[in-house]
């Protein structure tokens, strides 16, 4: 008899995937964050609707939204508002012109330009305290001010920067310590811009007033987007400048709503008007935020 073997084929192993889950992982984080964002909003919506104040406790009760109410009556926060609003649009439109403008100056090739950029980024990284006590003492300081220096050489007198022009001189402050920002971004967008494209325009005759009417600024459409979302946010929310210079004065000439609050809060202890105001301020950042979301959004999209 003849036997024929026949090769079987080798078993298939079999490998089972067990999926794990990261929700015991990611847990812990989310809870912190959570409690991190929820229990400050919810005290606050709590204290706002309470007649709490810390000289006058045996006075405190529930008011419902009486606190509101009384705040909209106040003229001090419709003049606080329109300060945010004078602020963030001053500085806002100053810090994207002038970084735009230097971010095309720093794209060129000359000599020492990597310092140049390290000087003209370094303001950023300078404290906010510490650039208003610079500005104060050493440069605006109506007696010992290198800007009363320059006045008096000139003829002029001395100028009282934060007496006189109050609004005008923490504009200056905070615009100095944010065109950093809007120059470091705006450089690294206009650095991706083809070369190609800049060579042909030049070989049609266009000049540089064009090439950057026409094809620089539309490059940079979607970066000053972007610059004017994340400092819009941070503007709304100016303190230390003014705390350091004006507190606030004259009278309430440069009170923007952050520094409102803190006087509504620490001056006059009233916590809830306080917590009444700073929900008012929340409400139109997130205003801001949803609109300034929308541009940015429509801008990627082109």
């Amino acid at each position: 008899m003849s036997s024929t073997l026949v090769a079987k084929p080798p078993r298939k192993k079999t490998s089972t995937t067990r999926q794990v889950s990261t929700l015991p992982l990611l847990a812990p984080s989310v809870i912190v964050l959570l409690l991190w964002m929820i229990v400050p909003l919810v005290m606050t919506v709590w204290f706002s609707l309470q007649r709490y104040n810390l000289l006058n406790q045996a006075n405190n009760s529930f008011a419902g939204l009486a606190n509101f109410t009384a705040l909209l009556s106040n003229p001090s926060l419709w003049i606080s508002i329109f300060n945010t609003i004078v602020l963030v649009g001053s500085v806002l439109g100053i810090t994207i012109a002038f970084g735009t403008l230097l971010a095309v100056l720093f794209n060129q090739d000359f000599f020492g330009r990597g310092i140049a950029r390290l000087l003209a980024i370094s303001p950023f990284f300078v404290m906010p305290t510490v650039s208003a006590l610079v500005w104060k003492n050493l440069l605006m300081h109506p007696v010992n001010g290198l800007f009363a220096y320059v006045t008096r050489s000139l003829g002029l007198g001395a100028i009282d920067w934060f007496a006189d022009f109050p609004m005008f001189s923490v504009i200056l402050i905070v615009s100095w310590e944010w065109l950093p920002f809007a120059l470091l971004i705006l450089l690294t967008a206009i650095q991706s811009l083809d070369d190609e494209q800049i060579e042909a325009a030049r070989m049609d005759g266009a000049k540089s007033i064009a090439l950057f009417r026409y094809i620089t600024l539309p490059h940079l459409g979607r970066a000053i987007a972007v610059v004017a979302m994340i400092e819009t946010i941070f503007f709304l929310t100016i303190f230390a400048e003014i705390f350091v210079t004006t507190s606030g004065g004259p009278g309430l000439a440069t009170t923007n709503l952050a520094y409102f609050i803190y006087i509504r809060a620490l001056f006059e202890f009233d916590v809830g008007g306080a917590s009444a105001a700073g929900l008012i301020a929340v409400v139109l950042a997130n205003i801001v935020a949803i609109f300034l979301m929308r541009v940015v959004s429509r801008s990627l999209d082109i």
